[in-house]
């Protein structure tokens, strides 16, 4: 959704609000595409000291393999992004302000990178995930294996060898 903002830069008290679904099932994270829902949208952009402000708040369901045990993980996230706009920025405005070319504003875009921003860089089922047995691969969340990991420093194995 393309937003035209040139009647909020140059009328104060103008307020546009907005709402939308943003489809993001194509984009992929990890290998999985993970949004399967679309994203709702509801914001809006208002007037403020020569600029605008921008305000959006975001609704969606993710499902993706927990990074540990492979175990789906089904969350629902919400966010809220605030953004300033500004027609034109000087040197220092550059971090913050976003600069909008035209009076056009993709909100999809925006959005999209917002998103992908906030989202956490690993997906865990739970925070203590045990994950899976290096050797026979069994869930050790739902209980231990019985595998004999201790594993021996190869720089170590000749000391071992003395003892014995």
């Amino acid at each position: 959704m393309v937003l035209d903002l040139k009647k909020v830069f140059l009328e104060e008290d103008e307020i546009l609000p907005f709402a939308c679904d943003l489809d993001l099932s194509e984009t992929e994270i990890g290998g999985y595409h993970p949004f399967i829902s679309p994203v709702k949208v509801k914001g809006f952009v208002r007037h403020e000291a020569g600029a605008a402000f921008f305000q959006a708040e975001t609704e969606f369901v993710f499902c993706i393999p927990c990074d540990r045990c492979a175990e789906e993980i089904k969350k629902e996230y919400r966010y809220t992004f605030q953004h300033m706009l500004a027609p034109v920025l000087n040197d220092e405005d550059h971090d913050l302000y976003l600069q909008i070319e035209g009076y056009q504003l993709d909100v999809d875009e925006l959005l999209r990178a917002d998103i992908l921003l906030e989202l956490p860089s690993k997906y865990l089922c739970k925070p203590d995930c045990r994950g899976l047995c290096p050797k026979c691969g069994k869930n050790l969340n739902s209980g231990s294996c019985d595998c004999n990991t201790h594993q021996i420093d190869p720089r170590l194995e000749v000391l071992k060898q003395l003892i014995d």
